[in-house]
C-alpha cells in the first residue's frame, strides 16, 4: 500500500489519469519483460499531448529554421473591409458549413492532416459518416451555389497535372467551372500543374477565363504562366458585368485570374526548378492522385525554405479583397 501511495500521488498531482500495475491482467499491458517487477504505474494517456503545444513546438522550430508564419491572417477582415460578407465553407457533423464559426476554423486546424480533403465524389461518404472535411474548388462551388452564393476565392484552381496524357489525373475543378453557376477568383492555376493543357480544357469546357488587371494568365507563384487570359478587365464593375451575365444564361461559371501582388511574388525561373525537384520526390515516393498535390505543395514549401506559405498568404489576401469588391458590385 505504501508503495502504490509513493507511485500514485506525485502523478495523481499532476492531473494525469494513473493505474497501478497490481495483477496479471494490468502486467501484460506492458511490453517489457516483468517476472521481477516490484510495482508499476500505467499511464493510459502517455504519448498524447495538446494540439495547441505541439503547434506551439513546430512554430519554433520552423522560425529557427528562418520560416515566417504569420498569425490571425486577416483574410476574413479584408472580405469585411471591402464590403462583403465572408463565408468559409467546410464539412462538418455530416452537413455542409457556409459560413463557419471561428470555433469550427479552429476545430478544423486542429483536426489537421487528419481532415479528409473533400472532392465531388467524397461529398456524400463524408456527409453520411460526419466526418471532417476540407473542400476542393469543385466542392466548394457546389456548396456555394446551393447556398446562393456567386463569388468564391481561393488561393489558386486545380487543373491538368503534367504528366496527364499517361496519368490522364485532371482536377474537378475543370469539370465543376463549367457547369456549376458561380465565379472564382484565383491566381491561376497551381504551378505544379500543366497551364497550356489547363487552359485548353477550360476553353473545351466553355469557361471564360477573366484577367483582372492583366492579359497574361498567372501562375500561382508567378505573375505570368506564358498563356493568356480570354477576357480582360480593369475594375469589379467591369468583371461583375460579365459574370452576371453568364450566372443568368446559366452557361456555368467564370474564373476570375488575379495575379499575386508584385512584391509577394516569388522568380519563375526559381520556383519552376522547384517545383521539378518535388515531382522527381513524388515520382520516386509513388505518390499519386488526391495526394499529389498535397505532398507537392508541402515540398515545395521545404524547397523554398518557407516562401512558398509566404506568397500563398499573399495571394489568398489579394483574392479576397478583388473577389468582395466585384460580390459588391454584383450586387448593385
Amino acid at each position: 500500500a505504501d508503495l502504490s501511495h509513493r507511485l500514485r500521488t506525485p502523478i495523481t498531482a499532476l492531473r494525469l489519469d494513473v493505474d497501478l500495475v497490481a495483477d496479471d491482467a494490468e502486467r501484460e499491458r506492458l511490453a517489457a519483460h516483468v517476472d521481477d517487477l516490484v510495482g508499476a504505474a500505467y499511464l493510459p494517456t502517455d504519448g498524447q499531448a495538446n494540439p495547441s503545444d505541439i503547434t506551439q513546438s513546430l512554430a519554433r522550430g520552423a522560425r529557427r529554421a528562418g520560416v515566417q508564419i504569420f498569425e490571425d491572417t486577416p483574410v476574413t477582415r479584408v472580405i469585411v473591409d471591402n464590403g462583403a460578407v465572408a463565408a468559409t465553407i467546410a464539412i462538418m457533423d455530416g452537413r455542409f458549413m457556409v459560413g463557419t464559426t471561428a470555433a469550427d476554423l479552429e476545430r478544423l486546424a486542429q483536426t489537421g492532416g487528419k481532415a479528409a480533403k473533400a472532392s465531388r465524389r467524397d461529398v456524400a461518404a463524408l456527409l453520411a459518416s460526419a466526418q471532417v472535411a476540407g473542400t476542393t474548388v469543385a466542392t466548394t462551388m457546389m456548396a456555394a451555389e446551393a447556398a446562393g452564393i456567386r463569388m468564391f476565392a481561393t488561393g489558386g484552381i486545380g487543373g491538368v497535372h503534367r504528366g496527364a496524357e499517361t496519368t490522364f489525373d485532371i482536377s474537378a475543378d475543370l469539370e465543376e467551372l463549367g457547369r456549376t453557376r458561380v465565379a472564382v477568383v484565383c491566381a491561376g492555376a497551381k504551378s505544379i500543374l500543366d497551364i497550356p493543357k489547363t487552359l485548353e480544357v477550360l476553353e473545351s469546357k466553355g469557361v471564360p477565363v477573366l484577367g483582372f488587371g492583366t492579359d497574361d494568365f498567372p501562375a500561382f507563384w508567378a505573375r505570368k504562366s506564358g498563356g493568356k487570359v480570354d477576357h480582360r478587365v480593369d475594375d469589379a464593375a467591369a468583371a461583375a458585368k460579365i459574370i452576371a451575365l453568364q450566372l443568368e444564361l446559366g452557361l456555368g461559371g467564370v474564373l476570375v485570374a488575379n495575379p499575386i501582388p508584385e512584391s509577394a511574388a516569388l522568380d519563375a525561373a526559381e520556383i519552376e526548378t522547384r517545383i521539378a525537384a518535388a515531382i522527381a520526390d513524388a515520382d520516386a515516393a509513388g505518390v499519386g492522385r488526391k495526394e499529389l498535390t498535397p505532398f507537392l505543395l508541402k515540398r515545395i514549401f521545404e524547397l523554398t525554405a518557407g516562401k512558398s506559405l509566404v506568397a500563398n498568404i499573399a495571394l489568398v489576401e489579394n483574392n479576397a479583397r478583388v473577389a468582395a469588391q466585384i460580390a459588391v458590385a454584383l450586387a448593385k
